[in-house]
């Protein structure tokens, strides 16, 4: 009988015809934000006049109680002494970190990395002679990183600092971050999916000064008790601050299509300002960007990435206010801002937050450090390590939490 090998041919041209089954790969990157503190390349402010370490202190102390911290609490950050003033400035942690997270590198896997936005301080690129301040700000301490593989890519978004100058300055650092590897930087608004992952991974990068700079953001107030208050003060940004394209007015529609329209495994949202933070001195800044994008992100990302607040935070927001009545996984929210200056946090602020906000969680909150965060996407889960660095300018890399997260989006 010809039943059987007719079958057996049947069947095997059946499983000849059915595609591999594709295992999902894990992959692992670095996330940088506020790099740009270099000491020579000061606000004329900071040396003039020049302060003594006791003066340096004592402006410290100042600022904590003005911005409503518990005076308790107080801790002074890092100062070094600049010349030819002599004067005492907030020390520079851009190279710390920069050798910490390279370090790290070299025994844990980097596949690409971003640049979180503010990665000129104390303003960005004039467009017209710019070549010292991108050589000493991004080619010395992270040019380097080009040698952990020749795909390797630091995906860039800008922050408020970078665009302190003008429209042309922030022009002039987008063409240069796309001109030069490693770094990356397809226009202020754009999707990538780093090489090495296949596919699986792409990064959607927002201009999120330009999208608050849409609308109308109220200036930060705080009672005594680290409460919020209303002010009757909106932010003023320049002409040139305020979205002109018409990709520039529409990024929450852009990223709701792009998002929907990627078939990555996953989705992660970067942009400066964050979702949610600790210091208490830019929460309506939050406010104004949970408004605009938190519904989009709750629906469609794994996360969202963010600098500004010179900390390291990890939280989760359950989405119960950006899409009531609809289960979804919560969101983890980053903040990776400490790669360059150091921030408080402000932990009666903190406490207010967490109470007024619905299905906010809190997994890490550390201020008055340098570092960074280093990622790892496996097929179903994120994992995000904080990493800091000594005050001693060492560069050592110390890991001081792991959080995971379960993926939320793709095929």
């Amino acid at each position: 009988m010809r039943t059987a090998p007719l079958l057996i041919g049947l069947l095997l041209a059946g499983c000849a015809a059915t595609p591999p089954v594709k295992t999902p790969g894990t992959y692992s990157f670095i996330a940088i934000g506020d790099h740009g503190y270099d000491l020579r390349h000061l606000d004329p402010e900071d040396t003039d006049p020049p302060m003594t370490p006791a003066d340096f202190i004592a402006e410290e102390r100042k600022d904590w109680a003005k911005d409503k911290r518990p005076t308790a609490e107080f801790k002074a950050g890092p100062y070094t002494i600049v010349q030819p003033s002599r004067g005492a400035v907030a020390a520079s942690g851009m190279m710390s970190v920069s050798n910490a997270m390279r370090r790290w590198c070299e025994t844990k896997a980097c596949q690409f990395g971003v640049m979180l936005g503010d990665n000129i301080y104390p303003d960005g690129a004039d467009g017209i002679d710019d070549s010292a301040r991108f050589r000493d700000i991004f080619t010395e301490p992270y040019g380097r990183f080009a040698k952990l593989s020749p795909d390797f890519r630091l995906y860039a978004t800008l922050g408020n600092h970078d665009w302190h100058t003008s429209r042309e300055g922030a022009l002039a650092q987008a063409a240069w971050l796309k001109a030069n590897k490693p770094f990356y930087m397809d226009g202020f608004i754009y999707r990538v999916s780093p090489p090495e992952t296949k596919g699986e991974v792409e990064i959607f990068v927002l201009d999120t000064h330009l999208l608050l700079n849409g609308g109308k953001v109220m200036e930060d107030a705080l009672a005594d008790d680290g409460s919020e208050i209303s002010s009757a003060d909106y932010e003023q940004p320049g002409a040139w601050e305020k979205p002109v394209t018409a990709l520039e007015k529409a990024q929450a529609a852009w990223l709701s299509q792009a998002l929907k329209s990627s078939t990555a495994r996953w989705k992660i949202v970067i942009g400066h300002h964050p979702l949610w933070a600790s210091a208490g001195s830019k929460y309506r800044q939050s406010e104004a960007l949970r408004a605009a994008i938190l519904p989009v992100l709750c629906e469609d990302a794994d996360m969202y990435l963010a600098g500004h607040e010179h900390t390291l935070e990890a939280f989760t927001d359950a989405c119960e206010t950006a899409l009531p009545g609809k289960a979804v996984k919560p969101l983890p929210a980053i903040v990776s801002g400490a790669a360059g200056k150091q921030r408080p946090l402000n932990t009666a602020f903190m406490r207010f937050q967490l109470a007024k906000a619905k299905g906010l969680k809190q997994l890490h909150a550390q201020g008055m450090v340098w570092g960074a965060a280093h990622l790892t996407l496996a097929p179903e889960t994120a994992t995000i390590t904080f990493i800091t660095t000594p005050d001693d300018a060492s560069g050592m890399p110390v890991a001081t939490g792991s959080y995971s997260f379960a993926r939320r989006s793709g095929k």
